[in-house]
């Protein structure tokens, strides 16, 4: 029997030691999937607060909650742990690493080359090896395998390389890590056959491709797609200020026709980690190959400039008042880059309290998922969002629409209020 074929078969007998290195928002979930479809699962991170935290049975994460931990680790089916020499003992590993942008807006693939090396130097015949953190075509290829196949080992025959980009959203309700349809490419046909048998179990809907390109590429134009059409709304909202014209009137008009319109809001910027920076990956790569990615740079710039399209915003409605910025006490609503979640990653409400500071404001902010944060050395905490509170602030900006807020509330008690979200409610 082939190895690859002694992988498959133990992966349907859930036979298979699964490690995960990485327990972020992406690793954690799968964690604990691959756990409750009966894998052993060894999750691995260098954050030492993280796994003595996790080894307590304490979710960090919110998709994950404390009692889905605790029922994994109570079947013996899931630990964790720093020491990255014991890589050698799964069969199979995920890798679920960061990949941020340089401040040159360069992929940062460094997590994913120390990763590498840690596997590389517990490498075994008979492992899997699976990269699903998001980065530029080629990684795979150019990166992991060159260091892999150093050991004298050979792919698809003694180890196995796959790429499987990775498709968390944050606080979905409705769709998590089992039921959101999973791309699959390997480096050969046997590194996709193994890939897919392994994750078989704990995924509803697996999609295979023929390269590891291409699913790397499928990660990309799926967020590219969400960047450039978030980026023509944006464009859409200042035309239609330019105008005199509500732009959510607009979009929800055009989302009646049930036929070649998608619907997409605009707002005060993107944030996370995949849309703002996923397109970058792309643009850097094309930028090897000597060509000029138009759409994704435009749509990029658009996207980073609503951050000051919405302070000039707030700053022309003090004037209305008769206020200037400078000296005006500023409530921001919201920081999590987007609704019902804690995650600050590249969040616009970064860009607008930075500007409005900048401008004098005296800025304060009221996030019930983000009690504090530290942002350029200096601590910010929230605010009660109280009636009080509201009607102290010169003017509120809805920056995160979390659905715990009172927003009629805010629209009762504030003095003035720029919504970036069209979050107030529109009667009366």
């Amino acid at each position: 029997m082939s190895i690859a074929q002694d992988l498959i078969d133990k992966a349907e007998r859930r036979q298979i030691h699964f490690g995960i290195v990485g327990l972020g928002y992406v690793g954690l979930p799968l964690a604990v999937e691959l756990a409750q479809a009966g894998y052993r699962v060894l999750g691995f991170d260098i954050n030492r607060d993280v796994v003595e935290g996790l080894s307590t049975g304490r979710s960090h994460v919110k998709d994950v909650t404390n009692e889905q931990l605790q029922t994994a680790m109570q079947c013996g089916r899931f630990t964790a742990t720093t020491d990255m020499a014991r890589l050698g003992e799964p069969d199979a590993i995920s890798i679920c690493v960061p990949t941020p942008l340089s401040k040159f807006k360069d992929p940062d693939v460094s997590y994913i080359v120390a990763a590498t090396e840690a596997v590389k130097k517990k490498l075994r015949r008979g492992q899997a090896i699976v990269l699903e953190s998001t980065t530029y075509p080629g990684t795979t290829r150019e990166i992991m395998l060159p260091a892999l196949e150093s050991t004298g080992l050979q792919v698809g025959h003694d180890f196995f390389l796959a790429f499987s980009p990775e498709r968390v959203d944050p606080g979905n309700p409705r769709y998590g890590t089992r039921n959101t349809p999973k791309v699959v490419g390997g480096i050969t046909a046997d590194c996709r056959r193994v890939a897919v048998a392994l994750y078989q179990p704990a995924i509803d809907t697996l999609v295979p491709v023929s390269t590891t390109e291409a699913a790397e590429l499928v990660k990309l134009l799926e967020n590219t797609f969400r960047s450039v059409n978030i980026g023509l709304v944006n464009e859409m909202a200042i035309v239609c200020d330019k105008l005199g014209v509500d732009v959510w009137e607009v979009i929800e008009a055009a989302s009646t026709k049930p036929f070649g319109f998608m619907k997409f809001l605009p707002g005060p910027g993107l944030g996370g980690h995949c849309i703002p920076i996923d397109p970058h990956y792309l643009a850097w790569k094309m930028r090897g190959l000597n060509y000029k990615t138009r759409f994704i740079d435009l749509a990029g710039e658009l996207n980073t400039e609503m951050p000051e399209f919405w302070v000039r915003k707030l700053v022309e409605a003090l004037n209305t008042q008769g206020k200037a910025v400078r000296g005006a006490s500023v409530l921001v609503l919201g920081v999590a880059y987007k609704r019902d979640i804690d995650d600050l990653r590249e969040s616009p409400a970064l860009d607008i309290i930075r500007l409005l500071r900048g401008q004098g404001a005296t800025v304060t902010y009221s996030d019930p998922h983000v009690p504090r944060f530290r942002e350029d050395g200096q601590e910010f905490r929230s605010v009660e969002l109280t009636p009080k509170a509201v009607a102290a602030a010169d003017c509120v900006i809805v920056v995160t629409d979390h659905t715990a807020v009172d927003y009629r509330m805010i629209k009762r008690e504030a003095k003035l209020v720029v919504d970036t979200r069209n979050a107030l409610p529109k009667e009366g």
